[in-house]
């Protein structure tokens, strides 16, 4: 790599400065922000020429890695042929993706095309309740989610995110957004002796609609999975547990998939890990592009699609997103899918989630973690200042280790800004095509990192 000139680089960090707002970061004067170069696989490296392994793939998303030639060539190609056009009307990449992903979540499913995993988020919300409305249940309005879940940054959105410090400042909230504890078993919080945190977890959300009035609530919405949150991993029969409360109370179950989605569990999707559940919505983002162009996506049961076939001025989605199934981000979608079944990609994050992975698991026994929480290439480490007592790691401890992985040449991530005094699990989910090399790379640093801790 030809390294960037030192007048330029000067230039480079002043004008981030003066005007670039970074994301999640406060404002540092004088400080000199990573600026990233170029990248190769599960590597990227800096202006300063130092490579790094991405150990989190952006955020959540990069799943098939940098330079996929593939990826690349295809929206390109779509560009040339047709740059732009709206889905007020159609277009082939569009018809053919939404045919795919129906064909993925093994069921009819009827697909709207946004930008982001918030927007795919946003669009559900609508979507259930105008729902509810033509199904003759127009008092059904409300959504129940879980503590510690992240849903989005759009205001209804970040309302379903039970993450106080996410919503602090921005507040008063969306009205009708409910929250109920997580599946949380390391730290339960319906006490220490229960037995089965999972399942009072899902009697929870029972007890809530029924105390709010199953006429009012339209739809329950959770990750398969809780990851920026923490990386809280339920059992199976959780989420099989509450998509059957869902159906006795006639509310819509709507899982988000925007993480866990497109293998990074070691399942085409996160809920397929949850044998006979069936969402009535599926949200999903990041992984459908990996990262190579903006597209999220709402999955809509065709059962709720008939209600808006109604005649009828009002009955349809009356819902519009400018840049949403862009045909060159379509394209990328479908190539995305078609390395990950040719490369058999869920099936690798799999076996080697567990394998080389899986050696992240020796750190159970490290009197700073409290829990290694996993499933695929979606590990959470929780880090604690003391291993009896569970008392959370400090910010700084939380910081000295990332940034002695970084030293390494390995980025890892955490759950910033989600609960007070709580944002003390680190969070590893490199890419899904990382080679067997990359991910021994990763434990070895991040074994060597704990080792080091004194």
């Amino acid at each position: 790599m030809t390294k960037v000139r030192v007048e330029d680089k000067e230039t480079f960090i002043q004008q981030d400065q003066d005007h670039l707002w970074h994301a999640m970061s406060r404002h540092v004067e004088g400080s000199k922000p990573m600026i990233a170069h170029s990248g190769e696989g599960a590597w990227f490296t800096d202006y300063d020429g130092n490579r790094y392994l991405d150990g989190v793939s952006g955020l959540w998303c990069l799943n098939l890695g940098h330079g996929r030639k593939e990826i690349v060539k295809a929206a390109a190609d779509q560009m040339m042929q047709l740059s732009y056009f709206p889905l007020t009307h159609s277009h082939i990449p569009a018809i053919q993706l939404s045919a795919k992903i129906s064909e993925l979540l093994g069921d009819a499913y009827v697909t709207f095309f946004s930008n982001s995993g918030s927007e795919a988020n946003e669009t559900a919300f609508k979507i259930a309740r105008q729902y509810h409305q033509q199904n003759g249940n127009p008092g059904k309005y409300k959504f129940i989610s879980r503590y510690r879940a992240y849903h989005g940054s759009t205001l209804g959105a970040l309302s379903a995110t039970a993450q106080a410090n996410r919503r602090m400042k921005y507040e008063p909230s969306m009205p009708g957004f409910l929250h109920v504890p997580p599946p949380y078993s390391y730290r339960c919080p319906f006490g220490e002796s229960v037995k089965d945190c999972d399942q009072a977890a899902a009697n929870m959300i029972d007890e809530m609609i029924r105390w709010e009035g199953a006429d009012t609530v339209a739809g329950v919405i959770m990750e398969p999975f809780i990851s920026g949150g923490g990386v809280i991993i339920p059992s199976p029969a959780y989420l099989q547990q509450v998509a059957d409360i869902c159906k006795k109370h006639d509310v819509l179950l709507i899982v988000d998939e925007v993480v866990s989605g497109f293998g990074r569990t070691g399942k085409m999707f996160g809920f397929m890990h949850a044998e006979g559940v069936q969402p009535d919505i599926v949200t999903m983002a990041k992984g459908l592009t990996s990262g190579y162009l903006p597209l999220g996506a709402t999955a809509v049961s065709s059962r709720i699609y008939e209600k808006f076939k109604a005649k009828g001025k009002d009955n349809h989605f009356r819902h519009i997103s400018t840049f949403g199934g862009h045909p060159a981000a379509c394209a990328v979608g479908l190539k995305n899918i078609e390395i990950i079944e040719r490369e058999q990609i869920v099936e690798r994050v799999a076996k080697l989630g567990d394998s080389i992975l899986g050696r992240l698991r020796q750190l159970d026994d490290h009197e700073h973690v409290g829990e290694v929480r996993h499933v695929g290439f979606l590990y959470g480490i929780e880090v604690v200042a003391n291993k009896k007592t569970k008392e959370p790691a400090s910010d700084a401890f939380m910081s000295k280790i990332i940034e002695n992985c970084k030293q390494k040449g390995l980025i890892i991530g955490r759950n910033g800004d989600t609960v007070p005094e709580f944002n003390n699990v680190l969070i590893i989910a490199p890419p899904l095509s990382s080679t067997e090399e990359d991910l021994h790379f990763l434990v070895d640093v991040v074994q060597s990192v704990f080792r080091e801790l004194v």
